[in-house]
């Protein structure tokens, strides 16, 4: 489509864009003497049409929203929730000067149109807003089902994305309900499988931070969704959040007693894999220590000294006990901290004698750096 003024000035060109212009014929596109013209035309045909300043008084928004695509933004980006008009008047502008001279100075236009192509109904995906109320519940199940279908061949992305889709149509005719209404809270019900079904997709891709954020917003709504508190505590349990995991396991457990002997795995399978994870830290840590303990004496020594620079005054300290032996004060208390970590951990697991040990452990650094570490930094 190409615009002119009466002076047959170029006020648009779509060639220029790359892209022809569409337009869906019978959805109240805002300036519908182009879609008497184009019904006029035969696939192939190149046209010019003389049109007035009354059909022609809303191209400047049609333009606008035209220009925008082109730049690869929102045509509604900055709206308010009213008419194209309304919009207009709100912000007095367009935000393009000729477009804005053309709504205070009305005039007919000159359109060179050329039809490229004539598409079925039914051959083209239809966007939301295309569709009316029956026809967006009428598409839902036929998404869930391409989902399911996609889920049985493990094109989990593909099934979220369909998914998602169904969601965000049901939402849409939610919105225009009445909160508390038969209709609203039956939309919401319809929902919620869904939503389960697009979150179970994501633990599939490992997109647990995502899990966390849709189950959360469900449960708002849906405070006794059993589905939903488990796929959560399996997402907090994947990014180690172990106290939000057992919360929520817990919470399974307490809404559906039959699943009891499903949390009692789950927790204990969360068990074993905190444990490999504070045993494989603590394994990493001395690794560390043992090389830097294996560093030549000089090193350590001005180790030692930039340490002293940096805290001012606390000097490293060295004592012949084999616990305390070749570690500075700042090694003896990420060893303190680890050391109760690991305490709280077997005390969980009932181990209470090893949890003795580890605590026993951890006072004797404390102790020493009491006696020795402390006493010189306040004679310093």
């Amino acid at each position: 489509v190409k615009c002119l003024n009466s002076c047959r000035t170029v006020i648009d060109d779509s060639r220029q864009v790359g892209q022809p212009a569409e337009i869906f014929v019978g959805k109240m596109f805002k300036l519908e003497v182009w879609e008497t013209l184009l019904m006029s035309m035969r696939i192939g045909e190149v046209a010019e049409f003389w049109c007035d300043d009354i059909h022609t008084g809303l191209y400047p928004i049609v333009s606008k929203g035209m220009r925008l695509i082109a730049e690869g933004k929102d045509p509604l980006e900055g709206q308010r929730h009213m008419c194209g008009m309304g919009n207009l008047f709100h912000y007095h502008s367009t935000g393009f000067s000729d477009l804005d001279e053309l709504m205070k100075n009305p005039q007919p236009l000159i359109f060179i149109m050329e039809l490229l192509q004539v598409g079925d109904p039914m051959s083209y995906h239809r966007e939301s807003w295309m569709m009316e109320k029956d026809e967006k519940l009428t598409t839902v199940p036929l998404l869930h089902m391409q989902g399911n279908a996609l889920v049985r061949q493990r094109q989990f992305r593909e099934a979220a994305s369909k998914y998602k889709e169904a969601v965000l149509l049901l939402k849409t005719v939610q919105s225009r309900e009445m909160p508390g209404d038969v209709d609203y809270i039956s939309l919401g019900r319809m929902i919620v499988p869904l939503q389960l079904n697009y979150c179970q997709c994501l633990l599939e891709l490992e997109e647990y931070y995502e899990v966390v954020e849709v189950t959360t917003e469900l449960l708002h709504k849906h405070k006794d969704c059993v589905k939903a508190y488990y796929k959560r505590a399996k997402a907090h349990a994947a990014v180690w959040n172990e106290k939000e995991a057992r919360q929520d396991f817990n919470m399974v457990a307490q809404l559906d007693i039959t699943l009891a002997s499903l949390v009692r795995k789950e927790l204990k399978l969360l068990s074993e894999r905190m444990k490999e994870k504070y045993w494989e830290e603590k394994e990493q840590f001395w690794n560390k220590l043992e090389r830097k303990g294996s560093r030549p004496d000089d090193e350590e020594e001005g180790e030692g000294g930039d340490e002293a620079a940096d805290e001012g005054t606390i000097r490293e300290t060295r004592v012949e006990s084999s616990k305390t032996e070749g570690k500075d004060w700042q090694q003896m208390l990420r060893l303190v901290m680890i050391l109760q970590k690991e305490g709280n951990f077997l005390i969980k697991e009932k181990q209470f004698q090893e949890a003795s040990e580890k605590f026993g452990e951890a006072l004797e650094y404390v102790e020493f750096l009491q006696k020795k570490v402390l006493p010189s930094t306040t004679q310093g």
